[in-house]
Formats: structure tokens, sequence, C-alpha cells
């Protein structure tokens, strides 16, 4: 039978990892946009250092800072299967934008897990 210490350094050992955790992801919060071309559409991660970096926190930041400099590099996001089996959106490749080739940035929303690019 486990005393009442051990179930108390036992729930400290708990919360202290669970906090660390939940400190990391806040950490690694990658938001994501979509980017609209005259060709197709694709999905952007920044975190929010990058985006801080581009002088906001949102799509007007990003599109602002696009036609400001004419183009930026960004890491490309799609949905892929992690290690575990779950879909996950990941980044795949690291691209260039070029501001006359886009039209539209919005936020975007996905149900997986977004996975930080390196």
């Amino acid at each position: 039978m486990l005393s009442r210490c051990d179930l108390i350094k036992g729930a400290a050992v708990a919360l202290v990892t669970l906090s660390t955790h939940g400190a990391w992801a806040q950490e690694t919060k990658m938001n994501l946009f979509k980017i609209v071309t005259v060709k197709d559409e694709i999905i952007i991660g920044l975190s929010p250092d990058e985006l801080q970096a581009l002088g906001g926190s949102d799509a007007s930041a990003v599109a602002h800072a696009l036609a400001q400099k004419g183009d930026l590099t960004v890491w490309q996001y799609n949905v892929h299967r992690g290690q575990n089996g779950e879909m996950q959106q990941a980044p795949t490749a690291k691209i260039g934008l070029l501001a006359n080739a886009s039209l539209r940035v919005e936020p975007y929303a996905t149900p997986y897990q977004i996975m930080p690019h390196p």
C-alpha cells in the first residue's frame, strides 16, 4: 500500500511533468496561414517569433510583410501521418513566396496536431 507521502510525491512529479510539457507546447505553437495565388493555394506555418519579426501576429502582418519585402521564405505545411499513425500538419518544404503571385493571406485552422518546423 502506498503511503500518503508517496502519493504526494507522485502527484508533485506528475504536476511538474505536465506543466513542463504544456510550456513546451506553448513555445512550439505554430500559426498556419493559407496563401491563395493565381495558380493554387498553399498552407504555410510561422512560429510566434517569426510573426513578431514580420511585425504582427495575424494574416495581415504576413500580407503586409510580403507586399513590403516582395518575397518571403517560409515553410510549406501538408497533412501527413506521424510516427504514431495519427494525422498531423507537418512542414514539407522551405519555399519562397513572391508578392506578385500571391492574392490573399488568410488564417488556416486544422483539426490535426501541428508540428513545428526546424
